[in-house]
């Protein structure tokens, strides 16, 4: 078994970068919506958003969430379909139903208010060391880091750090790099500061823009001319391809949905009918039969592809138009247009079908 190598950071230049990173992102940062308060619950809600999603992404979600439930207990109550129509294409669902688990806690055994201390909050579900960092830190001005991919990318190349920034002791040993630097600065100004430089300057994607970067002076990557080398990542696992076969049935003005299991990928939200493997027309036929669905016609879909973290969905489809009056799952409806678009959550893996017919 190979020995792994200790994790040495060279800490005084993180400790020289801070004082002109914090000016630069007290100067350049991005006006955006929840930079605008220090509302902790509106915090916590853009820290998970922003989670495996682009700034440009989230705004518009964001605010259509902090409008609908501007409070812990609007969270706590509110019903799962309307919950996961507001969270719909954001995707990591999962994210969705921790908010409002931790929501409920909240309300019961805090008073419909996040509790104020970092450990305190690791206790909630769906918080981790980050946003638990990230919404003690900006909220509360606690010293504690908020160590996220951007945080990693900018400190590996800053001290050209030889180890996979994926690597859980990796993250540890950044961490505890901060915490060591992090009482010397505004937490909170620390932590957006390094995310903003990741995000904006010290991208993951391209070169690093090192002429416009505020601590290029301290960086060893950018030193040693070594920043395509950093960081570190070891190589992605490929992708299990799984073949689904996707079912729009149309039912007079109607679609049919249904609501899948409550475990497993897309958990409790609904979709079209879809099924392991590329089938036969005759197949589907069946399957509508099945469903109570009176086949009138079945034609060829578009194919299409969706990629998960650690799985990518090949797809083919088939529209099929029938007649269908009595359901026999209790998971199945017929859902009128109007609805799809305002009440029941579709995930993002069936837009290309809802794009055909005009749901999109």
């Amino acid at each position: 078994m190979k020995e792994k190598r200790p994790i040495l950071i060279d800490a005084p230049r993180v400790g020289r970068s801070i004082e002109p990173l914090c000016g630069w992102y007290q100067k350049h940062a991005r006006k955006l919506p929840w930079r605008q308060t220090n509302d902790s619950y509106a915090i916590w809600v853009s820290e998970v958003m922003l989670q495996q999603t682009r700034v440009e992404a989230v705004i518009p979600y964001y605010e259509r969430f902090m409008t609908a439930l501007p409070t812990i207990e609007a969270l706590a109550e509110v019903d799962d379909d309307v919950l996961l129509k507001l969270w719909e294409g954001l995707g990591y669902y999962s994210r969705a139903r921790n908010l409002k688990k931790a929501a409920q806690i909240c309300a019961v055994q805090y008073g419909g208010r996040l509790p104020g201390s970092y450990t305190e909050l690791l206790k909630l579900p769906g918080f981790g060391p980050y946003t638990a960092g990230a919404v003690a830190s900006i909220a509360w001005n606690l010293p504690v880091p908020a160590v996220d991919g951007n945080v990693m990318r900018v400190i590996s190349r800053i001290t050209a750090l030889e180890h996979d920034i994926k690597d859980p002791a990796t993250v540890r040993a950044v961490r505890e790099l901060l915490c060591g630097v992090i009482e010397a600065s505004e937490p909170g100004i620390l932590n957006q500061a390094l995310m903003e430089l990741g995000a904006c300057i010290c991208v993951p994607n391209g070169a690093p823009r090192c002429h416009e970067c505020p601590v290029s002076a301290h960086c060893a990557a950018r030193e040693n001319g070594q920043t395509e080398l950093f960081p570190v990542k070891a190589p992605k696992k490929q992708r299990r391809i799984e073949e689904k076969t996707v079912i729009v049935v149309c039912v007079d003005d109607g679609v049919l949905l249904c609501k899948r299991e409550s475990k497993g990928l897309l958990a409790n939200l609904y979709s079209f009918l879809c099924e392991d493997g590329h089938l036969t027309k005759e197949t589907v036929i069946d399957i509508c039969k099945q469903h109570g669905i009176t086949v009138e016609s079945v034609s060829e879909m578009k194919p299409a592809k969706h990629i998960f973290t650690h799985i990518e969905w090949h797809m083919i489809g088939y529209l099929v138009q029938g007649t269908g009056k009595t359901l026999p799952y209790e998971n199945d409806i017929i859902a009128a247009r109007h609805q799809i678009r305002t009440a029941y959550s579709i995930p993002r893996a069936f837009a290309s079908y809802q794009k055909e017919i005009g749901l999109l």
